[in-house]
């Protein structure tokens, strides 16, 4: 027995000891940041092959928010497109012959340089035709007003609009990287001579981040962006393609943290009857007549029947029960259903690189500004080419006329028929605006003998002064680079904003000032829907009473 008892205690005395070594396990193993940022820096061994997973983590996670940050969710400052909606258009420039291309055709080509799978080209495609500005399309692109999906791409067509041609593509100043595979040269962006941003809106949402830019007017953007050049003020409000009243009291220049109220538009057809004519931003009918069917549900409001015939414009028909009427009715659709919603405009862009919380006005001024530049860019090119085809021109002319072309049948090298043309033109050079290089002699030698047999005196001259009037012309653009961004941005007006006015309704006062939309108190807008009974004598009260 004694020895019994004493195994006993030895075996209690074992696993006490057991337990407590397993507390400590326990307790080194709790996380603790600091300590294992000490056990980070000094207690691991540099020679240690080992892989350490928190290390890992930390750097995985960077490199994918900065990617989906600047490859995928944000809009860049310069073009105002997100890197798929780049790769469609560069796509769309290399099928680019006038005629229709299948979007499955486009989506197929646009692969080479986005990686993604096709149906994020294909989604992103279909926004960018909805928004009617650099997209033609052709066949059922869906419906913005009622959220019906697009035909599948092989039976939908597209091709660019010419005010994509226009302001999107320009080669000569564009900058250029490999694609991903290496096999294809894609832009890092486009030289676009107008704020695509701002005209079309954007929506993305990054790691930590997000962004949400308005639609603006066409026509009032141009505006903006004179008034910009012209150091005036600038005051650019959104405008919806869906139509709507909007609240821009509060919009501040579309500052972060500024404030949009956009209403539905309604028209009183009878005394119990409402026509919805027009739906707020980021809404389909679909979506408002849910949203009105909930706030029924819910005793918000009464209704009796919806009908919805809406096709190329918003019709949806609100019936009303007999005890209410169409003026009651619509401050409660206000208040309680999609017919009123708020929007907080968020313009995060990517400028120099790294992501950048911007204004609207700011925008529309680098935009400007921008613009100025990329078309000084394209003058200078255009001067240089015009002064090139001036030089060769005139050293043909004299290379012709003065016979220079017989000095080389006496040469028996190419050294000795270089230096011959060279010698030959040696007492001209002060009549060029630069150098006579090796390059320009090689082009004179490669003139064949039927040109310069008929070469026409008269014809050549006519052709170097065009080059001469052509080249005054652009200096002066140049000189005037201002004025000539203007004309151009007036141009653009007049060709592209014909039928583009405002669609969206602001709230104002009669000298023109923004105001706010009336406050709607919902409590004394809520319609009754239940009966409330007191038994005073018996102290009850309730929804239905039995006697």
């Amino acid at each position: 027995m004694a020895e019994d008892k004493g195994k006993e205690v030895e075996e209690d005395q074992d696993s006490e000891e057991e337990s407590r070594k397993t507390d400590e396990v326990q307790e080194v193993r709790r996380f603790d940041p600091e300590a294992t940022a000490q056990d980070t820096n000094t207690d691991r061994d540099d020679g240690d092959d080992a892989i350490y997973v928190d290390d890992m983590y930390g750097d995985w996670f960077l490199d994918y928010a900065s990617y989906v940050i600047l490859e995928r969710a944000v809009p860049h400052a310069d073009d105002g497109l997100k890197p798929v909606q780049r790769r469609i258009l560069h796509s769309m420039k290399e099928l680019e012959d006038g005629r229709y291309n299948k979007v499955a055709n486009v989506i197929g080509n646009t692969m080479k340089y986005h990686p993604h799978g096709d149906a994020s080209i294909g989604d992103a495609m279909i926004q960018l035709g909805q928004k009617d500005l650099l997209i033609d399309t052709q066949g059922n692109w869906g419906n913005l007003l009622t959220g019906d999906s697009a035909a599948a791409p092989r039976y939908i067509e597209a091709r660019l609009t010419p005010f994509a041609l226009e302001v999107i593509f320009s080669p000569k100043v564009t900058t250029w990287a490999s694609s991903y595979d290496g096999r294809n040269k894609e832009p890092i962006t486009f030289p676009v001579k107008f704020p695509l941003l701002l005209a079309q809106g954007a929506e993305g949402i990054a790691v930590g981040l997000s962004t949400k830019i308005l639609p603006h007017n066409f026509n009032e953007i141009l505006d903006a962006m004179i008034d910009a050049l012209r150091k005036n003020p600038v005051n650019l409000l959104p405008d919806f393609p869906q139509g709507g009243i909007a609240d821009c009291s509060d919009y501040n220049g579309g500052a972060r943290g500024s404030r949009v109220r956009v209403r539905a538009r309604m028209e009183k057809v009878k005394k119990h009857l409402l026509k919805i004519i027009e739906i707020p931003f980021g809404t389909t009918t679909t979506s408002l007549i849910d949203s009105i069917l909930g706030a029924n549900d819910k005793g918000k409001i009464k209704i009796s029947k919806i009908e919805d015939n809406t096709s190329e414009k918003v019709e949806i028909m609100v019936h009303l029960p007999s005890t209410v009427s169409a003026e009651d009715a619509l401050p409660a659709l206000y208040a309680f259903t999609d017919c009123e919603i708020s929007l907080a405009p968020n313009a995060c862009v990517i400028q120099h690189n790294h992501p950048q919380f911007l204004a609207v006005n700011d925008l529309i001024k680098s935009s400007a500004e921008l613009t100025r530049e990329l078309l000084s860019q394209e003058l200078e090119i255009k001067l240089h080419e015009l002064q090139e085809k001036w030089h060769f021109s005139s050293l043909e002319k004299i290379f012709i006329e003065k016979r220079i072309y017989r000095d080389i049948e006496k040469e028996e090298t190419w050294e000795g028929v270089l230096t011959a043309v060279d010698k030959g033109l040696k007492p001209y050079v002060k009549l060029f605006h630069r150098v006579i290089t090796q390059d320009d002699i090689l082009r004179l030698l490669e003139i064949k003998i039927k040109r310069i047999s008929k070469f026409d005196s008269f014809r050549a001259d006519e052709l170097i002064q065009g080059f001469e009037e052509q080249i005054e012309e652009v200096k002066g653009h140049l000189a005037q680079i201002t004025r000539y961004t203007i004309r151009y941005l007036k141009e653009l007006k007049k060709n592209y904003g014909k039928d583009r006015e405002r669609k969206t309704e602001l709230s104002m006062d009669d000298d023109g000032n923004l105001i706010p939309f009336d406050r709607i108190v919902a409590s004394k807008v809520v319609v009754a829907n239940e009966t409330l009974y007191l038994n005073r004598k018996d102290g009850f009260a309730g929804y239905s009473l039995k006697k």
